[in-house]
């Protein structure tokens, strides 16, 4: 089960670093003002320089990943260029480009969001030394400004259980997307698998589907960041006679795009 967490959080890093297709940009013509712009076989210093395009030649670029552009020149080649060359180049107007880094306008427009939190499964708020500690993966599309479904993995793990729980179906409501900081609520189900460490009786792995709701807040902080909270009650239903209550918080961070 680590190795499953540990691959879906380097999943998720890696996803989060593709950017999508140009924004940023209303021209996705640029023209060559210093001597030169080096073109890279991939997005970063590491790749190897396969090919130079000289001052005075058009540049269309395609797609943008963190600080890097994969562009295609006048005679058919694409490779990748960093940001800071693309600054010194001009647009159709003849002004500098401008690489503007995303902000708040990007974040209430973002269609995915993933992100990682930690946090307290089975204790009230702020109750650090109760409950079980929790740690989530989640990846969420949003559908309008207002509602997203998310994709849970959580692990939780304490003395005498560990808990594994998945969602497929976690919709979220964003009634004021464009606030600083942003309340939603969740609605959602899946399931918890439950693993008792008991070692003095035998016990039996068992799993129960669940339903849950909850409130939380989000906030940009910088460029792709952001910064969430939440606070879940869960309703398991359990093979035995009484549905299991659970509550869930837990805060962490967040990358969109």
């Amino acid at each position: 089960m680590r190795n499953c967490l540990l691959t879906l959080l380097l999943f998720l890093f890696a996803s989060v670093a593709s950017t999508g297709a140009i924004a940023e940009e209303d021209e996705h013509f640029v023209k060559v003002a210093d001597p030169y712009i080096e073109m890279h076989t991939g997005p970063g210093r590491g790749y190897p320089i396969f090919y130079v395009i000289p001052r005075g030649e058009w540049v269309q670029l395609l797609y943008r990943k963190t600080d890097w552009f994969q562009v295609s020149s006048e005679d058919g080649k694409q490779g990748w260029v960093s940001a800071g060359q693309l600054a010194m180049t001009l647009n159709p107007s003849g002004k500098r480009v401008d690489i503007k880094d995303p902000d708040e306008k990007d974040f209430v427009v973002r269609n995915w969001e993933y992100g990682v939190t930690i946090g307290r499964f089975g204790a009230d708020f702020g109750e650090i030394n109760n409950g079980l500690a929790v740690i989530t993966l989640y990846g969420g599309y949003h559908f309008t400004e207002n509602i997203s479904n998310e994709i849970i993995f959580s692990q939780a793990s304490g003395t005498s259980s560990s808990k594994t729980i998945l969602s497929l179906l976690n919709i979220v409501h964003e009634p004021f997307p464009d606030w600083t900081v942003s309340p939603f609520f969740t609605l959602g189900t899946g399931w918890i698998q439950t693993k008792p460490k008991s070692t003095l009786v035998a016990t039996r792995d068992r799993t129960d589907q669940y339903a849950n709701f909850g409130f939380g807040v989000r906030m940009h902080l910088t460029k792709r960041f952001l910064l969430r909270a939440e606070y879940k009650e869960y309703v398991v239903f359990t093979s035995r006679d009484d549905n299991e209550e659970i509550k869930e918080w837990k805060a962490g961070f967040g990358f969109f795009f």
